[in-house]
């Protein structure tokens, strides 16, 4: 998210915080796609990592792109860490990294999301590379180790830093060194919230292996298809995983605020200020835990929109859902993951068809998906079939939600388009990291320098 909030309306109990989740609820004819994409920045000189601050920094990307696109500045302690759109809803902000995202504005169909995101790289592009700056699109840095990769000045990760070693291994490459594509889709009803979440959280390992992006660590292969997928496993499986609880006859907006609650926190916010209160549960803090660390220290909405901000479940419920399973990659991938979710999810036909598919997956099997994935991507064996069966399913049914969709652009295609780079890789079998790998062993002669050249936008 581009912006912490700051609503300052106190939190009288579970049902107010169960409110604001259903709050998101709205017809169909509202439905709008938001797309959120990450990439890398690095020096167009040596393929190195930039920094935040100097006349070839993150800093001056920010500052030009705020020049060329007239949006509002975001700041923390004076300095520059994000752009907001006051007209269309789109954000700008920078991850722990410098990984540089885009938070697209909510849109209507995907021709527009696409368009959005051609436009975004070509402002970006326009701002960067007169200062020598190029953008990469992958899940996670290919030869950068840890300590290379700069540190933003954003306060809410200097304390998900600290954290995040006492919490598991693989915090830090989350935080640092992995990227992502994302779609935000909305839900009418808690019902409707519930199956979209059931089948999404269940199919979320497939979509990793179609958008497998990260087969390369610190300058050669590490073994799997989306290392960034097998980060997720050992980040901090207290706020992470596929959310069992999802999958409850009963589950509902206030199952997922029941489970927030009990999740530690990282921050409160008070003004400008950050207080860091790792450790502690917000159903602590709802009883006076922080009475005596945090002034006006009980909670209130923009602390409960925060703390949901800093879940990180597969599928992430807020006002909408969110799609968190892909990694990023190059610019058609950011306009094919959305395409797979809205065609997936969009379609009342198409959802029950999904759920059919997913109904009888026990959350052994769920487990295993999620667990397995990350090394055997599409050849990861699923009862009598494989992951790439199973894509080619869920494909069939977004192609045909798509098709009944019916949103036309202006060549007369309607947004079954958007799918092209995912049926390539379902014809040919081949994820990007298996694409990638064969490169590397192929035409790249083991040259990892050149994913720079061949993977930058």
């Amino acid at each position: 998210m581009a912006r912490d909030t700051i609503d300052t309306t106190p939190v009288s109990g579970v049902s107010e915080l169960a409110a604001t989740l259903e709050a998101g609820c709205k017809p169909e004819s509202d439905f709008r796609i938001g797309t959120e994409h990450e990439k890398f920045g690095f020096n167009l000189s040596d393929n190195s990592p930039i920094p935040y601050e100097g006349p070839r920094g993150i800093e001056a990307v920010l500052t030009g792109m705020e020049k060329l696109l007239g949006w509002e500045r975001i700041e923390d302690n004076g300095l520059i860490i994000g752009l907001a759109d006051p007209v269309g809803g789109g954000a700008i902000s920078i991850e722990p990294g410098g990984q540089f995202e885009l938070s697209g504005a909510p849109l209507e169909n995907l021709h527009q999301t696409c368009r959005e995101t051609n436009c975004h790289l070509a402002q970006v592009r326009e701002v960067a590379e007169p200062l020598g700056i190029g953008f990469l699109g992958l899940g996670m840095t290919p030869n950068w180790s840890r300590e290379e990769v700069p540190v933003m000045p954003k306060s809410r990760y200097q304390i998900m830093a600290r954290y995040m070693p006492k919490v598991g291994t693989l915090g830090l490459d989350m935080m640092f060194r992995t990227s992502t594509i994302q779609v935000n889709l909305d839900f009418s009803s808690e019902a409707d919230m519930r199956r979209k979440m059931q089948v999404s959280l269940a199919l979320q390992p497939v979509a990793t292996a179609i958008f497998a992006n990260s087969p390369f660590t610190e300058g050669k292969p590490n073994g799997f298809r989306s290392f960034r997928a097998e980060v997720w496993k050992d980040t901090d499986n207290n706020r992470s995983g596929n959310l069992p609880i999802a999958f409850d006859p009963g589950f509902g907006f206030e199952a997922y605020v029941e489970w927030a609650l009990d999740v530690p926190m990282y921050f409160v916010k008070r003004g400008s200020t950050y207080y860091d209160v790792t450790g502690t549960t917000f159903r602590a803090f709802m009883n006076g835990a922080l009475k005596d660390t945090v002034p006006d220290g009980l909670p209130t909405i923009g602390d409960w929109n925060n703390h949901l901000s800093t879940l990180f479940p597969d599928v992430r419920l807020k006002k909408y859902l969110e799609m968190r399973g892909a990694d990023g990659g190059p610019w058609r991938r950011i306009c094919a993951l959305p395409a797979l979710w809205v065609g997936l999810l969009y379609d009342q036909g198409m959802l029950e068809q999904a759920e059919e598919m997913v109904r009888d997956w026990t959350q052994e099997e769920r487990d295993g998906l999620r667990n397995d994935v990350p090394r055997e991507g599409l050849a990861t064996r699923f009862r009598n079939r494989t992951v790439l069966d199973l894509a080619r399913d869920m494909v069939a049914l977004s192609r045909e939600g798509l098709k009944r969709r019916a949103r036309l652009n202006d060549g007369g295609q309607d947004e079954r388009v958007h799918l092209a780079a995912v049926e390539e890789t379902l014809a040919s079998g081949m994820s990007p990291a298996d694409v990638m790998l064969a490169r590397y062993e192929g035409a790249w002669g083991g040259d990892l320098s050149r994913v720079f050249k061949d993977y930058a936008y």
